[in-house]
């Protein structure tokens, strides 16, 4: 059958005008220049940076912006702290009712077994007085020795064992409640597995995946802005208002650090240089050419920018994954 509109479902595939109505799958949208962040933008604000920083692999922020963020991920983890606490007791919790349920299984079954053991004893023993008659003898009492080691690990091997069926009809007793087979924390085969050491921290989320970031750890930035006299400027705060659209500019070459040029941050003295005074002056005399400071490999760290709108220049496309089917 011919295709004789956008809305014909009698193909086995989607149309492009049909995928797109479609609620779930991987959605995928072109990012043209003015969807991405400026070179001197703020990670978290998006507008110019106030007094920037950077972290470790290159992301930069404002002062203000990155230190609200960092004690909001505090109080956060203050608060899953908490939950996890709250989580440890509770599982210890029933760890004891657990063991608590065991013993009394174990207890009751030895008093079963012992009002069963004594109940034989009296009839075997009446059956051989009307046997033998008053011609039986005595015999000599035995003397009981107590081991409190073997009596210990035969009660620890009892308990484990009452465990160990306590859980096999917990686990049929799942199996009757007909779970989410396509969930695997609800299948009748999952058990419950202990908690697991959570360490949680502050984290950069600009890059995938996250990387650890912490006061300490970041570093402030020192552009150089064009003035309009022709001269250049250091700071390391953004320009005047009356002058906020200033580009930065290499402080060596004057090249103006755009997102289509890579930039470089020496953390020693925080001068931001481009890719080629890097290359040629920085590294092979292991100090800065604007200031002469010290500049070894590890204090080197490119600053990360984003794309510029053409498919070779970054980032040029934004995914949303999706999922098709979920109980």
């Amino acid at each position: 059958m011919a295709r004789h509109s956008k809305n014909n479902t009698s193909n086995s595939v989607f149309s492009y005008a049909e995928y797109k109505k479609l609620d779930y799958g991987t959605k995928r949208q072109r990012l043209g220049k003015d969807s991405m962040k400026d070179r001197l933008g703020c990670a978290l604000c998006l507008q110019r940076a106030r007094d920037p920083v950077a972290c470790s692999q290159g992301h930069l922020y404002c002062k203000e912006c990155v230190y609200t963020d960092l004690l909001e991920q505090k109080k956060e983890i203050k608060r899953q702290q908490a939950k996890l606490e709250a989580m440890a007791k509770e599982e210890e919790a029933e760890k004891e009712r657990v063991r608590a349920a065991a013993r009394e299984r174990v207890l009751k079954d030895f008093e079963t077994r012992q009002l069963g053991l004594g109940a034989s004893q009296r009839a075997r023993a009446a059956g051989a007085e009307d046997k033998a008659g008053s011609d039986v003898t005595r015999g000599t009492k035995r003397k009981f020795d107590f081991d409190k080691d073997e009596a210990d690990t035969l009660a620890r091997e009892a308990e484990e064992a009452a465990l160990k069926q306590i859980e096999a009809e917990q686990a049929e007793a799942r199996k009757a409640k007909l779970p989410d087979f396509w969930l695997p924390s609800l299948t009748p085969e999952a058990l419950p597995g202990p908690l697991k050491d959570i360490k949680l921290q502050t984290l950069c989320h600009c890059s995938k995946p996250a990387h650890p970031l912490s006061m300490k750890s970041l570093v402030p930035v020192k552009f150089a802005f064009n003035t309009s006299s022709g001269q250049s400027s250091s700071s390391s705060t953004t320009p005047s208002a009356n002058n906020d659209a200033a580009e930065a500019i290499c402080p060596s070459c004057k090249k103006g650090l755009t997102n289509t040029a890579i930039a470089y941050l020496i953390r020693s003295c925080s001068h931001v240089l481009c890719k080629t005074c890097t290359e040629d002056l920085v590294k092979p005399n292991g100090q800065c050419c604007v200031c002469d400071a010290k500049a070894k490999s590890k204090d080197i760290v490119e600053l990360a920018r984003e794309g510029t709108g053409f498919a070779a220049g970054g980032i040029a496309e934004a995914s949303k994954a999706g999922v098709s089917f979920q109980g």
